[in-house]
C-alpha cells in the first residue's frame, strides 16, 4: 500500500513538473500562500497572477529568441566560422536533465537540503522555484555519467544546492536595493553563477581609477541622449544595428528593430504584473516568519526571470550579444557556436548589473568575461553533455555539428567548478572545494556581517551628528 501511495505521489509530482513553470508556479505559490496563512482565494489569486506574469515574461523572451536567434546565426554565418559544438539552448539541456534515471533522487535531495538549512537557520531562502532545480541536478547527472558513482553524483548536486541557497542569501540585499524587491532572493544558478567571476572582477575594476570614477549608467545614457535615450528608441537602434551586422535586407532590419523595441517595453510591464502577485505572498511570509521564528528573515526564492526586464539588464545584454558572437570567433580554445542561448544572456548579466549598481562600463567588461567563461567551460564539457543526451535517447537537431553545448549546465562557472572537483581526483579536489566554500561562508556570514554592522553604526552616528548640527544652526 505504501509503495502505491509513494508511486502515486511521485507520479503526481512528475505530472506537475512536466506541465512546466507556468502551471507549476501558480500551484506552488498557492500552497506556499496557504502555509503562510493567506485565505485560499487570496493565495490562489496571487499564484495565478504570478503564473500569468511569468507566462507574459516567457512569451516576450520567446519572442526575443525568435527574432535575435536567426539574426545572431546570420552574423556567425557571415564570418564563415566553423565551430563544432552547437549551442542548443537551456531548454534542450533541461530535457536531458529531466530524462535522467536519477533525477527523482536529486530533486528530493535538493528539496531536503533547502528544508534542513532553513531549520538549522543556515539559509533564509525558501526556494519555490522547483522547475529550476534542473540547473543543480544536471551537475550531479554529469558527475554520475562520468564516474558511474551515484554517491558522487548526489554529492555534486548537494554541494550545488548548498552553494546556490547561500549565494541567494548573500546576493539578496543587492537584489532588494537595485531591483526594489524586498523579501525576494534569486536561487537561479543561471544568474548566480556569474557572481563567481563578477565579485572579484568588480573589486579589481574598483582599483582602476578609470572604472572607479566612472558612474556612467543606462539612466545617464538616457539623460545625455535625450530622445535616443528612451528605452523603446534604444531597443529600436540596437535591433537595427544587429540586423545590419547580420546582413539583413532593409525590411528585415526594420522588423528586427521594432521587435527589440517591443522587448524593452513589454518585459517591464510583465514584471510589474509578476510583482503584483508576489506582494501578498511576500508580506504574509514576513508576518509568518516573525511569528514563528521571532523576527527571523525569510526570503521567497524565485526565478531570476523577475529581474531580466530591468532596462539596465536588457540593454547590457543586447550590447553583449553581438560582442559574444565576435568573441566566439577569436577566443582561443573555444569550440562553441553561440546560438539558442544568446537570448538568455540577460539572465547571465542580471546580477552583474545589480552588483555594479548599473555601471554600464563595468557591466560590459564583466559581462564579456562571464560569456568567455561560458564558451570555455561549455567547450570543455560538450563531449560529456553530448554523450548524456544520446544515452537518454533525446534526439537533438544539431545540423552539421558533432557536439552540443549551451550557456547552461556545466558551461556556467559555478557548475563547472563543482563538476570538475567531483570528476578530477575527487578524493583530493572535493575536500579542497569544501574548504574553499567553508572559508567563503565564514567570510560572508561573519566577517562581512561584522563589517556591515560597523558601517551601519558609523552611518547612524554620522546622521546623528548632521541632525545635531542642523539643530544647532537653527538655534
Amino acid at each position: 500500500m505504501w509503495t502505491q501511495i509513494g508511486k502515486g505521489f511521485m507520479d503526481g509530482f512528475q505530472f506537475i513538473i512536466n506541465c512546466g513553470p507556468t502551471v507549476m508556479l501558480p500551484i506552488i505559490i498557492t500552497i506556499v500562500g496557504l502555509i503562510f496563512g493567506l485565505k485560499i482565494t487570496s493565495a490562489f489569486k496571487a499564484g495565478l497572477t504570478l503564473g500569468i506574469g511569468f507566462a507574459g515574461i516567457k512569451l516576450v523572451l520567446d519572442f526575443m529568441t525568435t527574432n535575435i536567434g536567426p539574426a545572431a546565426k546570420a552574423m556567425v554565418e557571415r564570418t564563415h566560422v566553423h565551430l563544432d559544438a552547437l549551442d542548443v539552448g537551456w531548454g534542450s539541456i533541461a530535457a536531458v536533465t529531466w530524462a535522467s534515471p536519477i533525477i527523482a533522487i536529486l530533486i528530493f535531495v535538493i528539496l531536503a537540503i533547502n528544508i534542513v538549512l532553513l531549520i538549522l537557520k543556515a539559509t533564509h531562502t525558501l526556494d519555490v522555484d522547483i522547475w529550476n532545480y534542473h540547473h543543480m541536478a544536471i551537475v550531479g547527472i554529469m558527475v554520475f555519467f562520468v564516474t558511474h558513482n551515484v554517491f558522487l553524483g548526489v554529492g555534486a548536486a548537494a554541494v550545488m544546492a548548498i552553494l546556490t541557497f547561500k549565494m541567494s542569501d548573500w546576493s539578496q540585499p543587492m537584489v532588494e536595493k537595485f531591483f526594489n524587491m524586498p523579501g525576494v532572493s534569486l536561487p537561479t544558478v543561471s544568474a548566480l553563477s556569474s557572481l563567481v567571476i563578477a565579485v572579484p572582477l568588480n573589486w579589481l575594476l574598483d582599483k582602476i581609477p578609470f572604472f572607479r570614477k566612472s558612474k556612467f549608467s543606462i539612466r545617464d545614457a538616457q539623460k545625455y541622449l535625450g530622445f535616443f535615450g528612451d528605452s523603446m528608441i534604444m531597443g529600436l537602434l540596437i535591433g537595427l544595428v544587429i540586423g545590419i551586422l547580420a546582413g539583413y535586407n532593409l525590411q528585415q532590419v526594420l522588423q528586427l528593430g521594432v521587435s527589440m523595441s517591443a522587448v524593452l517595453v513589454l518585459i517591464p510591464k510583465m514584471t510589474a504584473m509578476f510583482m503584483e502577485g508576489l506582494m501578498p505572498i511576500s508580506e504574509s511570509a514576513q508576518k509568518w516568519s516573525q511569528k514563528k521564528f521571532k523576527g527571523r528573515k525569510l526570503f521567497i526564492g524565485l526565478d531570476a526571470a523577475v529581474i531580466v526586464g530591468n532596462p539596465d539588464v536588457i540593454t547590457t545584454a543586447l550590447i553583449i550579444i553581438p560582442l559574444t558572437i565576435a568573441m566566439a570567433i577569436v577566443l582561443p580554445g573555444n569550440r562553441v557556436l553561440p546560438f539558442a542561448d544568446l537570448a538568455v544572456v540577460p539572465f547571465r548579466v542580471a546580477l552583474v548589473v545589480a552588483l555594479t549598481n548599473g555601471n554600464l562600463l563595468k557591466n560590459i567588461v564583466i559581462g564579456l568575461v562571464v560569456t568567455a567563461s561560458l564558451l570555455w567551460c561549455g567547450s570543455a564539457t560538450s563531449p560529456v553533455l553530448t554523450a548524456i543526451a544520446k544515452s537518454v535517447g533525446i534526439k537533438l537537431s544539431m545540423g552539421g555539428s558533432l557536439l552540443i553545448s549551451s550557456f547552461a549546465a556545466t558551461a556556467m562557472l559555478q557548475s563547472f567548478i563543482v563538476y570538475f572537483a567531483f570528476t578530477f581526483h575527487p578524493l583530493i579536489s572535493v575536500p579542497i572545494l569544501l574548504l574553499a566554500i567553508a572559508g567563503i561562508w565564514y567570510y560572508y556570514d561573519k566577517i562581512k556581517h561584522i563589517n556591515k554592522n560597523a558601517e551601519d553604526e558609523e552611518a547612524a552616528l554620522q546622521k546623528e551628528q548632521e541632525e545635531a548640527k542642523k539643530l544647532g544652526d537653527i538655534k
